[in-house]
C-alpha cells in the first residue's frame, strides 16, 4: 500500500486544553483532520489542577466561536455569558464536552516526547520542507508510537514548568532540599488536608501577580477563622501605585477586585509585605524555613512557602525542529516585541496570527500560553484568534489568515517573572501575568467579593 501524501495526514495538536481543542474545532470547520494528543486522562488536565480558582473573564470571553458551533449540534448551550467560571466549570462544562464531540480525534494518555521531520534531524536541509513531521509519543502503559503529521500545533502550555524561587531564574540554594515545604500552586483551602497545611501557620508567598494576590486573599480568609495564620508577602520589587492592579478602574473588573482583596489582606494585618527581597537561598531552621536574600537579609522563619513566580515553556521535545525564538522571552521572534511586558499590557498587544507565529520550520506553530514563552500577558481570546488564523493558513485561505480581528481590554501595565524590576510595573505577574493564568488564561476572583474561590 502506498503511504499517504503529506496533505492526507492529520494536523497534530499537542494538548487538549482550551486553545488546543479550539484549534481542533477550527480544523474540523475547515475540513482538515486534527489529532489532539493529551498527556493527561481527560480534557483540560492542567485546568483541572486549578479547578478551585475562578477566571477573570466571563463565559462570553472564554469559549471559541468554532467550538461553540461544533457543540451546538449536541444541544450544548453556553452558560450565562456574564458569569465567571472556575477552572473546574471551564473543564467540565465546556472543554470535556468539546473533546467528547471530537471523539476519536482526541487521544488521552499520549505524551509527546519528540517532533521532527521524517528522516531529517535539525541539521539536514535536503528536501526538508517536503517531508511530513514525525511525532513521537509515549503512552500511559509505557509503549511508544510514531505518528506522521502534515503540521504540528503545539498548545501544550507552560503549566508543567513553574519558575523557581531564585531571582536569577534558577532554583535558590536549598530550594530542592526543602521541597516538602514548598508549593508552586495556589492552594485549595477547601481541601481539608491543604487547609491543615496552612492553618495557624506562617507562610511566605513569593510573587507579585494574580496568583500571588489569590494566595494572599485565600490566606487572609483563613486567618479570620484560624488564629496564628499569617502570610509574609515577598516581592522582588517595591510597592508602587500599580502594585495591586487597576482596582475599580480595571476593565477586567474581576481582576481589579482581586487586587483590592490582596491590598485588604495587607492593610488588615493578615499579610506583611517584604519588598526588594531577591531570594538566593532557603535554609532549614528546625522544622521551619528561612529565606535569605542576595543582600544578606533573612526573612523570619516560616512554616511553608508558596512560590508563584511564573511559568516557562518546555521546549525539550522540539529540539529537532527549527524554531525562531526570542532570546529573552522564548516566544516566536516576530511575536516577542508585540508582547514584551516591559512595554505592553494585555490591551496593547497587537492582534496577531500566523505571520507572527511562523518559524523557520514551516508547518510547526506554538500557540496559546506557550507562544508567549515567559511573557505574562496572555488571554484565552488571543489564543482562539491565533488558531483561527493558523488553521485558515493551513487550509490555503491566506486572506482569512491575514485578516486578524480582535479587541482586547486595556488592563494596565503587565510585568512578569523577574524580567525587570521597575516599581511602576508592579501590576506585573510574577505568577503568570496580569492577563495570563496557569495554562491559558489569567485567573482571579471572577465574581465580585462574595466569591470565596476566586484567584
Amino acid at each position: 500500500m502506498n503511504a499517504p501524501t503529506t496533505g492526507q495526514l492529520p494536523v497534530v495538536v499537542i494538548g487538549a486544553g482550551p486553545i488546543g481543542l479550539a484549534a481542533a474545532a477550527h480544523l474540523v470547520e475547515r475540513g482538515l483532520d486534527p489529532l489532539v494528543l493529551e498527556a493527561g486522562p481527560s480534557a483540560g488536565t492542567a485546568v483541572r489542577d486549578w479547578a478551585h480558582v475562578r477566571l477573570f473573564s466571563p463565559w462570553a470571553e472564554v469559549t471559541d466561536p468554532a467550538a461553540e458551533k461544533l457543540l451546538a449540534s449536541t444541544g450544548w448551550v453556553r452558560p450565562d455569558g456574564a458569569t465567571y467560571p472556575t477552572g473546574g466549570d471551564w473543564a467540565e462544562q465546556y472543554l470535556q464536552p468539546l473533546a467528547d464531540v471530537l471523539g476519536d480525534k482526541v487521544r488521552y494518555g499520549a505524551t509527546v516526547t519528540g517532533v521532527a521531520r521524517a528522516g531529517r534531524d535539525r541539521i539536514v536541509d535536503a528536501d526538508r520542507d517536503e517531508q511530513p513531521f514525525t511525532v513521537h509519543i509515549e503512552l500511559a502503559d509505557g509503549r511508544e508510537e510514531r505518528i506522521s503529521a502534515r503540521a504540528v500545533i503545539d498548545a501544550s502550555g507552560t503549566w508543567s514548568i513553574p519558575s523557581p524561587i531564585g531571582a536569577d531564574g534558577l532554583p535558590a540554594l536549598g530550594e530542592k532540599a526543602a521541597a516538602d515545604r514548598i508549593s508552586y500552586r495556589v492552594p485549595d483551602l477547601k481541601d481539608p488536608a491543604v487547609r491543615a497545611r496552612y492553618a495557624g501557620k506562617r507562610t511566605a508567598v513569593i510573587g507579585s501577580g494574580a496568583s500571588a494576590f489569590t494566595a494572599l486573599a485565600y490566606l487572609a480568609d483563613l486567618a479570620k477563622e484560624e488564629p496564628g495564620t499569617h502570610a509574609a508577602w515577598v516581592l522582588r520589587r517595591g510597592i508602587g501605585t500599580s502594585t495591586f492592579g487597576g482596582g475599580e478602574a480595571d476593565q477586567l473588573p474581576a481582576r481589579g477586585a482581586l487586587g483590592l482583596r490582596a491590598k485588604a489582606a495587607v492593610e488588615d494585618g493578615h499579610a506583611s509585605a517584604v519588598t526588594g527581597f531577591r531570594t538566593q537561598a532557603v535554609e532549614r531552621d528546625g522544622d521551619r524555613l528561612v529565606l535569605v536574600a542576595e543582600d544578606g537579609r533573612r526573612l523570619d522563619p516560616v512554616d511553608e512557602v508558596i512560590v508563584l513566580t511564573g511559568f516557562r515553556p518546555d521546549l525539550s521535545f522540539l529540539s529537532e525542529v527549527r524554531l525562531g525564538l526570542d532570546e529573552r522571552l522564548q516566544a516566536p521572534t516576530a511575536l516577542a516585541p508585540l508582547i514584551d511586558p516591559n512595554v505592553h499590557s494585555c490591551g496593547t498587544v497587537y492582534p496577531h496570527g500566523v505571520g507572527e507565529l511562523s518559524h523557520p520550520e514551516q508547518g510547526v506553530y506554538l500557540v496559546g500560553m506557550k507562544s508567549y514563552g515567559r511573557a505574562p500577558t496572555f488571554l484565552a481570546m488571543t489564543g482562539y484568534e491565533q488558531v483561527r488564523s493558523i488553521t485558515a493558513a493551513l487550509a490555503g485561505d491566506q486572506d482569512a489568515a491575514e485578516r486578524v480581528e480582535l479587541t482586547l481590554p486595556e488592563t494596565g501595565v503587565c510585568g512578569g517573572a523577574g524580567l525587570y524590576d521597575d516599581p511602576d510595573a508592579s501590576q506585573a505577574s510574577d505568577s503568570g501575568g496580569c492577563c495570563a493564568a496557569p495554562a491559558t488564561l489569567q485567573i482571579g476572583v471572577g465574581a465580585p467579593a462574595t466569591t470565596t474561590g476566586g484567584c
